[in-house]
């Protein structure tokens, strides 16, 4: 086993956090104690908090430090941590989403091509049991990943995309910013081809290729990245949607905040509000609140949950 082969050895084992006593490590580095301890020496002047502890039951401990420092991981930790914040991504709040999608661009671009095929093939061939946030649709970890890079550093990107009714066609666009809509992420961009703004479901892109071209970023349309893509999906006339729940806004504001504008009315009840493109999105929005709804606006969502209450009780 080579120095650097054994070092990593030993930081993985340590990361398991349980007591390594120095005549357990040396047997599973095939080292003698003098080079664990060496070793050991060489990982704290690294910034890594090696404790040690001595008596029976004790040994070498990794600890909790003031900084974070680099992990190391095998095949299967890796696999399973992109698989982790991919469902993060799709399934978690807003601002967990973020910060998954932010540890995305730091290990995917670094991660094997055999590793980035295994954890693929695992997310799409995994099905969530009852997640209101799970995406009907597979994203590709690494399409994702491009396209939040570009848009941080301002590089066109090309990519094969297929539209809602089927048709192929190959994208050379400037990208503005992703938007997370309900379980879903679209890209707003430039396309350039077209001379004008779209915005893509990322879900429906494949083989993103930066063309390590920068530009100067434009302003999305209205300056609002997120008004254009829900302007796009509800069509040129808005839509508002509201609601009072009887429930406290504290309470409410963790199982639908994702969707909706909160704003209390009482310690009992609160206002909801929204720009929805679909009804039947937000009629579930609703239904997850897990507490009696009056005062629904428009009218036809007041219908569309009549008819979904009279079909459970029938």
């Amino acid at each position: 086993m080579s120095t650097s082969t054994r070092f990593f050895r030993l930081l993985s084992l340590l990361q398991t956090h349980r007591y390594w006593s120095g005549d357990e490590l040396a047997e599973r580095l095939d080292v003698s104690l003098r080079t664990v301890r060496r070793d050991i020496d060489r990982l704290r002047d690294l910034g890594y908090p090696v404790q040690a502890d001595r008596g029976v039951g004790g040994g070498y401990q990794l600890a909790s430090g003031t900084a974070m420092p680099p992990l190391v991981l095998d095949d299967e930790e890796a696999v399973a941590l992109v698989v982790s914040l991919q469902s993060s991504v799709h399934g978690g709040s807003s601002t967990l989403a973020e910060a998954a999608l932010r540890a995305m661009g730091k290990i995917v671009p670094v991660l094997p091509a055999r590793l980035r095929k295994r954890a693929q093939a695992l997310t799409a061939s995994t099905v969530p049991l009852n997640s209101q946030y799970s995406a009907p649709d597979p994203v590709n970890p690494e399409v994702l990943v491009a396209f939040a890079q570009a848009c941080r550093d301002h590089e066109r990107i090309a990519f094969d995309y297929k539209d809602a009714k089927g048709a192929k066609s190959s994208r050379r666009v400037e990208p503005a910013q992703l938007v997370n809509v309900g379980n879903r992420y679209y890209l707003v961009a430039f396309d350039l081809d077209r001379d004008d703004w779209r915005s893509f479901r990322v879900d429906r892109a494949q083989n993103a290729s930066p063309r390590a071209l920068r530009f100067a970023p434009r302003a999305a349309p209205g300056g609002d990245a997120a008004g254009f893509v829900r302007a796009g999906l509800r069509g040129t006339e808005p839509q508002d949607i509201s609601a009072r729940i009887h429930a406290s806004a504290k309470k409410v504001e963790p199982l639908i905040g994702r969707w909706f504008q909160i704003e209390a009315i009482d310690a009992n009840s609160c206002l909801v509000r929204t720009e929805n493109m679909n009804l039947n999105w937000a009629a579930f929005g609703l239904a997850m609140s897990q507490a009696k709804v009056s005062d629904i606006q428009p009218a036809e969502l007041r219908t569309l949950l009549d008819s979904w209450t009279e079909n459970l009780s029938s």
